[in-house]
């Protein structure tokens, strides 16, 4: 019943077999009574009329052979006229009888009114026309104390009432077949432009914005299909827009960072000698020779995280994929960075992966980074392996023991431009490094979560493959090494 369809054909199948049902009712109702009504006025009045002929002449009181010659006087001509039948000995009954179907009550109307009465009952299953009077005699119509009753059978009228029954039943089927089909016919015409805007709203989403439905007629769906048409070329245009200008970004920011590239390397170069000679340096000299080194060496680290980010953006960066042991690797990334002896290892030997090294080592780096700078020691690195050789995965587990991130923050870890610390301003970080991490463990077919473990501290978890399997929004691998794009 969730359908519009079901909903369809349950309101039109309701609407017309009420509309039917209502309408044989009717119709039988009235029949019903005209036919009953006639059948009435024709028996009483014939009852009526032979009643007052036959004993105008009656002597009173009337003797037993009167009132016989009075039920032979009545029966037959009913028999032949109407077809009923007549209770008693002779089709009269007399008062003080009991036989027939005579209800007390309509005895007790026509002794107590002193006039014809006559009603309908059922005795047996078989509906009866009971018609009583009492006997009155000569020109004055003097009460003779003799009441005469008439039993007529409507198993006539029963019969005809039945085939008006199923006249009707047999009225109401076609109808509501009607309906249903009328149904399936107004469904299919309002859910056709239903299920042709769920189609076209569906490859909207899914990227195609050049979608557009044609319009016929001039009803609501029509009205709506051109809403939805206009709507999808506002969509189209301001999507064309933003990713003309997103292009135009990041184009600006990889033409900027890479113009800086070769006069910061000269400025650091510079920077370099003069912190070398800081020490024959007077006065504040010295401490600016080393503050100017420190700043040149933090922006050639933000312009590098720029352009490796400008590579992620563009769809640029591949992987360049080797067998690895996964634990040398880490140890290789500590020791080049002389953090050996900082870093508590949990590595188990002989576990080995494809993987790029050199991103595998800025992963390492940006996790185990992240942890001495704005942790506590001791940091941890611990490193398991999960599932089959073939299509397991392994997990490093980078852990510090300080006051763990900020729960305000820590939606936002992995955030360009982020920095751990909301409070501090400036950092020897770039605040791109655990975005590029995560970019390069995307690359991978993997990924990267944080949390607060309730012992204290940051806990950063890298998820890899031991075969990258990129996501369909990242670019391929390649399978031998080459050099890095620019």
């Amino acid at each position: 019943m969730r359908g519009l369809r079901a909903r369809l054909v349950v309101v039109f199948v309701l609407l017309g077999g009420l509309s039917a049902l209502t309408a044989a009712g009717l119709v039988y109702r009235q029949a019903s009574d005209l036919m009953l009504k006639r059948t009435e006025w024709s028996v009483v009045n014939e009852f009526r009329l032979r009643v007052a002929t036959l004993t105008e002449n009656m002597p009173h009181p009337p003797d037993r052979a009167a009132l016989q010659q009075l039920a032979n006087g009545v029966a037959p001509a009913f028999l032949e006229a109407t077809g009923a039948a007549v209770y008693g000995n002779s089709g009269l009954i007399a008062s003080g009888d009991g036989t027939g179907p005579i209800t007390p009550a309509l005895r007790r109307s026509v002794a107590g009114r002193h006039r014809l009465a006559y009603q309908r009952v059922v005795s047996a299953g078989t509906p009866y026309l009971v018609v009583g009077t009492p006997v009155l005699l000569g020109r004055q119509r003097t009460p003779s104390g003799v009441e005469a009753y008439l039993v007529t059978p409507l198993g006539k009228e029963a019969a005809d009432e039945d085939a008006l029954v199923a006249a009707a039943r047999n009225g109401v089927l076609p109808v509501v077949a009607l309906a249903v089909l009328s149904a399936l016919l107004a469904a299919g015409g309002v859910l056709r432009p239903v299920r042709d805007l769920d189609r076209a709203a569906r490859r909207l989403g899914a990227g195609e914005l050049d979608t557009r439905l044609k319009v016929s007629g001039g009803d609501e769906l029509a009205r709506l299909v051109k809403t939805f048409n206009a709507t999808a070329a506002a969509l189209e245009a301001n999507v064309s827009e933003l990713r003309e200008m997103e292009v135009r970004a990041r184009r600006f920011v990889a033409d900027v960072s890479h113009e800086l590239r070769t006069p910061l390397a000269s400025i650091l170069a510079m920077a370099d000698m003069f912190e070398e000679e800081a020490g024959r340096l007077e006065g504040d000299l010295a401490q600016a020779a080393r503050l100017m080194n420190l700043e040149v060496g933090r922006l050639v680290r933000l312009v590098e995280d720029l352009m490796e980010i400008s590579r992620f953006d563009a769809g640029a960066a591949r992987l360049i994929l080797d067998d690895v042991d996964v634990a040398d690797a880490v140890r290789a990334c500590l020791r080049t960075r002389g953090w050996t002896a900082r870093v508590a290892l949990d590595l188990p030997p002989g576990v080995r992966i494809r993987m790029d090294p050199r991103r595998f080592d800025v992963i390492t780096a940006n996790l185990v980074g992240n942890a001495l700078r704005h942790g506590a020691p001791p940091v941890t690195v611990r490193l398991r392996a999960e599932g089959p050789q073939d299509t397991g995965r392994i997990v490093i587990e980078v852990r510090d023991s300080g006051e763990g991130v900020d729960p305000d923050v820590l939606p936002h870890v992995f955030d360009r431009f982020s920095k751990a610390d909301a409070a501090r301003t400036r950092s020897d970080g770039s605040g791109l490094g655990l975005a590029i991490a995560l970019e390069n463990a995307r690359l991978h077919g993997g990924s990267i979560d944080v949390a607060n473990p309730p012992g204290g501290g940051a806990l950063f978890s890298l998820t890899l493959p031991r075969h990258p399997v990129p996501s369909p929004d990242r670019p391929g691998t390649s399978p031998s090494r080459r050099p890095e794009p620019g």
